[in-house]
């Protein structure tokens, strides 16, 4: 193999696997320390700059994160890594002071949001402090889009949702609430020089075709069109027998808050097995903290009407069959089974619907009716108009559509500066500087031990089941805060290795916690992960490969396994291993025409 390029920012930027794994590229461990330093404030602008609503994503992110954690290869649980965000922004002291203060000064451009949502509002806060004059648009009263209709208060309580939307309406954006925009051709034809658009993916899937449908009309609800009636306090009750039919957040979101709006006798029951519904484990797992059972494996047959009245569903029992990968539901056979219900909401999925897009304008449609949008640009067929979020290309999560948000931005604020988006995209910004100052010294904490995943706190079910706006999760107090960010394992201060200062004593190897260095003779990639210390299986993961040394072998450490202990360094008698903390963070619009 030929040695690694570790001035490649990517390569160390792989490494910070959580870092990595986040479609925004928070810089996690940098923040995490900061908690564990009590510079709460701090932590929250880190992530503030990164993934905007602290702690909105202290409380509601999907944790892509999280999987992808250190901490989690030596031990069952991750770093509670989306809770310590939340730990920042409970904490932070006055932020304002810290942000961008308009007015700034124009640059005589115009742009129009289209949806609050929280790709919108990514676009808003990067090209405001342009000088960009911006234009948000969106039907309901407040901003926010499906963070404030979809998300219940019990997850994310209005006043953080607030907060944390004033803080980019206060750049100075223009905002057209109670405002459908129904015509795209009407938009394009004012003096926008670009048009963002952020709606969301606002349709929710129905069983139109299910006996009994029309018939139990009243009482067939589409979840995510419910869950906005009771956020805006247009539904404030529901039958005591509901079905939720979904196995996604959605579906979560519905069961429990029907709990807490009437319903005393609540069940989800869904199509797949229970381990491959689309629910967020922890989601899953707060469902039948309230006592709602979650039933797997049922396929909805029928709505049964009586008297013009729901009074429940049949459906049939199918198992999992698995042929070529791919997975079928075959009925076991047998009679159908009926369940009772008042009420019946449907959380099967969501898809997107542009009626008020014009087919005739150079917006071109797939075959999915989904506008062609370019992966790198955000920019559809006409180059004045861009998609994010779950607009662009279907339902995902808020810290996706933050990350669409900022590349948008910056595709913008090429556009419109006449120069190409493709090609002249900013680099991110990238830091590596040594930390070696002797080990009781150094700022992080280099520990290897067993440290179990602390427990966020949960306010009394007799409380919140009775109050849907009562918060369910208190987050960490300042202790468990800084116990949790002490299990980070600082991967972002990396091990660097250097050819002409190694004499091959092979301490380092011996001191080594997980065996993941060894020296040997070179190779192509799949012999030397066959033949390292400890076989380097894991493919996803690089190998960190030195220039040859004098011996004619070269090290080879699996990155994957490197706990980042720096044991390896503090062993090395001729600092042939230095602990390097690296930073990256990408870059923002205000840097996209600076070269």
């Amino acid at each position: 193999m030929k040695p690694t390029d570790i001035k490649d920012p990517e390569y160390f930027h792989k490494v910070v696997d959580c870092q990595y794994a986040c479609p925004a590229h928070t810089p996690v461990p940098e923040y995490i320390r900061l908690i564990g330093e009590e510079k709460y404030t701090e932590a929250y602008m880190i992530n503030w700059d990164s993934n905007v609503f602290p702690g909105v994503l202290g409380r509601t992110c999907d944790r892509p994160c999280e999987p992808a954690c250190r901490r989690g290869r030596i031990e069952k649980e991750p770093v509670a890594i989306c809770r310590l965000k939340r730990v920042a922004a409970d904490n932070k002291g006055d932020v304002k002071k810290l942000m961008p203060k308009g007015p700034f000064k124009t640059n005589g451009k115009k742009i129009a949001l289209l949806g609050a949502g929280p790709a919108s509002l990514t676009v808003a806060k990067d090209l405001a402090t342009l000088g960009y004059e911006i234009h948000l648009y969106d039907e309901l009263q407040k901003g926010g889009g499906f963070m404030r209709s979809q998300i219940p208060s019990f997850r994310l309580p209005e006043t953080v949702l607030d907060e944390e939307v004033n803080y980019i309406l206060d750049l100075g954006i223009h905002t057209h609430f109670n405002h459908y925009v129904s015509s795209m051709k009407e938009m394009l034809d004012k003096d926008y020089d670009a048009i963002f658009v952020g709606t969301g993916a606002p349709k929710g899937r129905d069983l139109p075709d299910l006996k009994g449908r029309k018939e139990g009309a009243a009482n067939i609800h589409i979840g995510i069109n419910w869950l906005a009636s009771v956020a805006f306090e247009h539904t404030s009750k529901i039958g005591k027998n509901v079905i939720v039919l979904g196995g996604g957040n959605t579906a979560m979101d519905c069961c429990r808050t029907s709990r807490r709006l009437g319903g005393d006798n609540v069940k989800v029951i869904v199509r797949s097995p229970f381990a491959e519904m689309k629910a967020s484990p922890w989601e899953k797992e707060d469902a039948q903290h309230e006592d709602i059972p979650i039933i797997d494996n049922h396929v909805p047959k029928s709505f049964v009407v009586e008297n013009g009245k729901l009074v429940g569903m049949t459906f049939e029992i199918v198992k999992a069959v698995y042929e070529n990968g791919k997975r079928k539901l075959v009925p076991v056979g047998g009679e159908d089974v009926f369940f009772p219900a008042d009420d019946v909401l449907c959380a099967i999925g969501q898809e997107n619907s542009y009626p008020w897009i014009e087919r005739n304008i150079g917006i071109e449609f797939d075959k999915w009716e989904m506008p062609v949008v370019d992966e790198k640009t955000f920019c559809s067929t006409n180059k004045k108009v861009f998609f994010g979020g779950d607009a662009a290309w279907g339902p995902k999560n808020v810290i996706t559509a933050v990350a669409h948000g900022h590349q948008a931005a910056i595709s913008i604020h090429l556009q419109c500066e006449k120069l190409d988006m493709a090609n002249d995209r900013p680099s991110p910004f990238v830091n590596l500087v040594s930390q070696k100052m002797g080990i009781h010294e150094w700022m992080y904490e280099s520990e290897v031990v067993n440290d179990e995943r602390y427990v966020v706190p949960q306010a009394d079910k007799k409380l919140t089941l009775t109050n849907r706006k009562k918060e369910v999760e208190l987050g960490f107090d300042k202790g468990a805060g800084y116990k949790e960010a002490a299990r980070c394992l600082n991967c972002d201060v990396q091990t660097v290795f250097t050819t002409a200062k190694c004499i091959e004593c092979d301490a380092c190897v011996d001191i080594c916690p997980t065996a993941c260095i060894s020296f040997t003779e070179n190779g192509d990639e799949t012999d030397l992960r066959a033949r390292l210390k400890v076989p380097a299986t894991n493919l996803t993961q690089d190998l960190y490969v030195s220039d040859v040394l004098p011996t004619k072998r070269v090290m080879v450490k699996d990155e994957n396994v490197c706990l980042h202990c720096g044991l390896c360094a503090e062993r090395c008698p001729t600092s042939a291993w230095d602990m390097d903390k690296f930073f990256y963070n990408v870059t923002k619009a205000e840097k996209a025409c600076q070269h």
